[in-house]
């Protein structure tokens, strides 16, 4: 169930009867806190960031650096929408834990793909007015 708050917060919890549930095909429903104790689970949740999850294709165009930011809609409040292509055996939980992460890290200011980028154009100003100054020098007539 998720509900608006305000301008921009959405807040996501359980319905009532699925509540610390989790269905995982091929084993069935799990009692999350039976399993991992009740500190692995919370009433509500803030919604940050949106993750699709999609089988791997070869062809499709996947972003790669992170420049490029997806939102989608929700409530009319724009959230930031990740679409991740796996292959069968990547572990999941770690990719995820990645993402939350690295969400954190853009919230308080820290964005590593802009930062990278940076760095490599400011390399390759270096590189290329270093190879004019030697193409110049060896221009001789």
């Amino acid at each position: 169930i998720v509900s608006r708050r305000g301008n921009d917060v959405l807040i996501g919890r359980g319905h009532e009867m699925q509540r610390h549930h989790m269905e995982i095909r091929g084993v069935g429903l799990i009692d999350i806190p039976s399993i991992f104790g009740i500190r692995a689970v919370r009433q509500q949740k803030r919604i940050e960031v949106v993750v699709v999850l999609e089988e791997w294709n070869q062809e499709a165009v996947v972003e790669r650096t992170g420049l490029d930011t997806e939102t989608t809609s929700i409530l009319d409040v724009d959230v930031p929408k990740l679409t991740v292509p796996l292959n069968p055996g990547k572990n999941i939980t770690v990719i995820a834990e990645v993402i939350a992460l690295n969400h954190l890290l853009r919230y308080s200011g820290v964005n590593t793909a802009e930062a990278f980028n940076k760095r490599l154009i400011g390399k390759m100003q270096i590189a290329s007015a270093k190879n004019v100054q030697d193409y110049l020098q060896e221009d001789v007539e």
